[in-house]
């Protein structure tokens, strides 16, 4: 049994998984920092003083913090925006690097594709 752990802990991916895991909670603590000390303030000031954190409705003895709430959806969107822009990127390079190992077509290639473009 632990052969067969130690196996799939080493594997590529299971490290690869480890090591995005530890960067994307690093990363989430710079964009909360952003959302929460440059952004959200900047937006406060525009909306005329707005305080995010201060904004709540107490309900009985409850209070319902939905500023936090609101920064919360921010960070999401700034986290899922980076990420989607990151995997955009990365597909692309990626892409680039299979074309460059793609073998050349070559004439005879080309003049089937041709022909079988010319029978549809």
């Amino acid at each position: 049994m632990w052969q067969e752990f130690k196996k799939f802990a080493l594997k590529g991916n299971v490290v690869d998984l480890a090591v995005a895991v530890i960067i994307g909670g690093a990363f989430n603590k710079i964009v909360k920092s952003l959302v929460d000390n440059i952004l959200m303030p900047l937006v406060g000031t525009l909306l005329g003083g707005v305080s995010f954190e201060d904004l709540k409705v107490t309900v009985g003895d409850a209070e319902i913090l939905y500023g936090v709430f609101i920064q919360s959806v921010v960070d999401f969107f700034i986290i899922a925006f980076s990420i989607f822009v990151f995997v955009k990127v990365y597909r692309k390079l990626e892409r680039k690097e299979e074309q460059k190992g793609a073998k050349p077509e070559t004439q005879e290639d080309l003049l089937r594709q041709i022909r079988d473009l010319l029978r549809q």
